[in-house]
């Protein structure tokens, strides 16, 4: 097959060029300039068809009426972990892409082994490593307990090497770690390159899609929190997947912020040991374990991530400042929120804190950015703030609004449920959320202010 021609295409004005130089002739923009492959039409050949199915050669589609379409229930698989299957919307779905992304280090390959370990029991699967060896994908799965495991493994990072193996072996399930370090002659430029990055995943989606192979991309996520390579990454694929966590904590938390099958926010929970991921059926529980019952500072915040109530301890350190400007800091929140609650605090609840030093965390790692956990962020600060604590048994959830008002939140019923299992006592929540909700071993607080809801809390 002869070599692709490649250009150089301005990011700004879209001009193109056929070599690389420093400035855009065109628009004048420097550094703007990024190899790509040539635009051609395909030709399909009888005395090639790889080469003809690598260069996007498909058979011309036809034209149909929409209530002419059958819609058919969607066809899925579970991977054998069930946290996993969650975030997926239920399951794997034939041809579907799917991108996990993730700090270095923080388990992805782990996950994807032992999730490939268990689908090999029904499934034929094709592992493809291009950072390690061979016999390091193996050290990690004798580790791991599952080095019997029916996996087919590929040590490899040229493209289209891989999908000469991937069209002979015909795998339902084809994993890439990492596609950064993927490559395709068609292209000078280095494994992980922008241009490399995109040009290697739009076959793989091209090769995922026309033989119905289900096809998981791993990434390395930047110092920023972004998916390395191009952005148009997130959009070529169906499903996007955040491997996040803490490296100090055990826990890792798995979060779908885009799926073409299934909801999103969404989030799974695993348990990092000496013997790889651990279900956590129960984060709830494993969150909001307390080792002072007396602290000031500390409250339950009833949050929802998907569809599903998890329960996480906030908590909050008000000090006095040295300097001019006191620091506001969050982990795990939004720091601009903080900023426009203690606003809040100041004008509807009477206390200042314009000369405090405020600190809140999430415990466990977890990352709440739902206008839910307004009512937790306000009620842990004032309790450090006037050195009195919280009852122990008690759980909240609510919005604060601009004028001091405690808005709804969604899927209410849900979070009272959540509490009740969990043995809590006490609930303060919006008045709106009150609707149609009995409990007789929950005492339920709905408020319609600020200042009722502190009264409530400090009683």
């Amino acid at each position: 097959m002869a070599k692709a021609k490649t250009v150089y295409s301005c990011s700004e004005c879209g001009a193109q060029f056929p070599k690389w130089t420093g400035q855009c002739q065109d628009c004048g923009d420097w550094n703007t300039l990024q190899e790509e492959v040539a635009p051609s039409r395909p030709v399909a050949s009888a005395a090639n068809p790889k080469a003809a199915r690598f260069e996007g050669f498909a058979p011309k589609a036809d034209v149909q009426k929409l209530q002419q379409v059958s819609v058919k229930g969607t066809p899925r698989f579970g991977t054998g972990l069930n946290e996993l299957d969650r975030v997926l919307g239920g399951g794997l779905v034939p041809g579907s892409v799917i991108l996990l992304g993730g700090d270095p280090g923080i388990g992805k390959s782990t996950l994807i082994l032992q999730s490939l370990a268990l689908l090999s029991e029904q499934k034929s699967t094709l592992y493809v490593t291009g950072e390690e060896s061979a016999e390091q994908v193996a050290l990690r799965a004798q580790r791991l307990g599952v080095q019997d495991a029916d996996l087919a493994l590929l040590a490899d990072n040229q493209l289209e090497s891989i999908l000469d193996i991937a069209l002979e072996h015909k795998p339902e399930v084809l994993v890439m770690d990492s596609i950064q370090t993927l490559y395709t002659d068609t292209l000078q430029s280095a494994p992980g390159s922008v241009a490399q990055v995109r040009e290697t995943a739009s076959r793989l989606v091209r090769f995922g899609k026309q033989t119905k192979t289900i096809v998981i991309l791993v990434g390395h996520v930047t110092k920023e929190g972004a998916l390395a390579g191009p952005r148009v990454l997130e959009h070529m694929v169906d499903t996007v997947l955040y491997f996040e966590g803490e490296q100090n904590s055990t826990f890792r938390l798995i979060r779908a912020i885009k799926n073409r099958f299934g909801a999103v926010n969404e989030i799974g929970v695993f348990a990092m040991t000496d013997t790889g991921l651990k279900e956590v059926a129960n984060p709830s529980a494993m969150f909001i374990k307390r080792t002072q019952e007396d602290a000031t500072g500390s409250v339950v915040l009833v949050s929802q991530e998907g569809t599903r109530p998890l329960l996480v301890e906030v908590q909050s350190l008000v000090d006095q400042s040295s300097l001019a400007n006191p620091r506001r800091v969050t982990v795990g929140l939004d720091n601009q929120r903080l900023a426009m609650l203690l606003a809040v605090v100041n004008r509807h609840a009477g206390f200042s804190l314009y000369d405090q030093d405020v600190f809140v965390n999430v415990i466990g790692g977890v990352k709440v950015h739902e206008p839910a956990a307004d009512l937790a962020i306000v009620l842990s600060v004032l309790s450090s703030f006037k050195n009195r604590k919280l009852d122990s048994g008690l759980a909240v959830f609510g919005e604060v609004g601009l004028t001091g008002e405690i808005r709804p939140v969604q899927r209410g019923l849900d979070r009272i449920r959540e509490v009740e299992k969990l043995g809590f006592t006490r609930l303060i929540m919006p008045k709106g959320n009150q609707s149609g909700i009995k409990s007789s071993k929950l005492e339920i607080i709905a408020v319609t202010t600020l200042d009722q809801a502190v009264r409530a809390a400090f009683e």
